[in-house]
């Protein structure tokens, strides 16, 4: 009981930026399974074609990146660029910082693409966009086509070479500091589904280290966001 008390009083702490974001247009995307909101901020040009999309959190327990977005959503975006931010589309996660959601699905092994049964810690649901935060996500992605989406998660330190473009990623990690890698490509992921099925765009994975990110590494991916997000 002690663990999920302190889990939910720093995802209060990891939410709270995202309130209380001074910039963009707040969007209630949906609401998860135990619905709790899962919203977005919109920010910069929304008439622009560019579409980019930044995921702070997809599982509960990899919450770095969340600070990462509320940093994006506080400063605004770089000009010519339509910016979706979503702190977290697993707040149930993060809340009782498990890996799934509250049905125990991990959402990057719930999406369409290559999609198999698997159980474990890496359950992928009874079938492919079973969970209800996997299908506020796919609509999302369906709705904007994006250009570049990124997807923060943990704990190893560099970007994967997640199968759009490697220019893209490979300038991201050298903003970032971080060093480049290709992961296995499993089943049911997020990213690769993404790079399936929006040939034009590049959807990838930044792999931060374990623990919360300092003020400057904060600074510093955020500044990496921006310039690739210009192109």
């Amino acid at each position: 009981m002690r663990r999920v008390a302190l889990m939910a009083g720093i995802a209060a702490l990891l939410f709270a930026g995202s309130a209380a974001a001074g910039r963009g247009h707040r969007v209630l995307l949906g609401r998860s399974v135990d619905g709790r909101p899962i919203v977005a901020f919109e920010i910069g040009d929304p008439a622009s074609p560019r579409k980019v999309v930044v995921v702070g959190c997809v599982h509960g327990n990899e919450p770095a990146g969340i600070a990462v977005a509320d940093s994006l959503a506080t400063q605004g975006a770089p000009a010519g660029v339509d910016l979706w931010v979503v702190p977290s589309f697993n707040p149930d996660g993060v809340v009782s910082g498990t890996r799934g959601n509250a049905h125990g699905v991990d959402l990057n092994r719930n999406f369409p693409f290559r999609w198999r049964p698997l159980g474990g810690v890496y359950y992928s649901g009874a079938h492919a966009l079973s969970e209800p935060e996997s299908r506020i996500a796919y609509r999302l992605l369906l709705q904007l086509r994006p250009a570049v989406s990124i997807w923060f998660h943990q704990h190893l330190d560099v970007v994967d070479e997640s199968g759009g473009s490697a220019a893209v990623e490979r300038r991201f990690a050298s903003l970032a500091g971080l060093g480049v890698t290709r992961l296995a490509r499993e089943p049911g992921s997020i990213v690769t589904w993404e790079n399936h099925r929006f040939s034009a765009g590049t959807a990838f994975v930044v792999e931060l280290p374990a623990g919360r990110q300092s003020r400057a590494a904060v600074a510093r991916l955020t500044r990496a966001v921006d310039a690739v997000a210009q192109g």
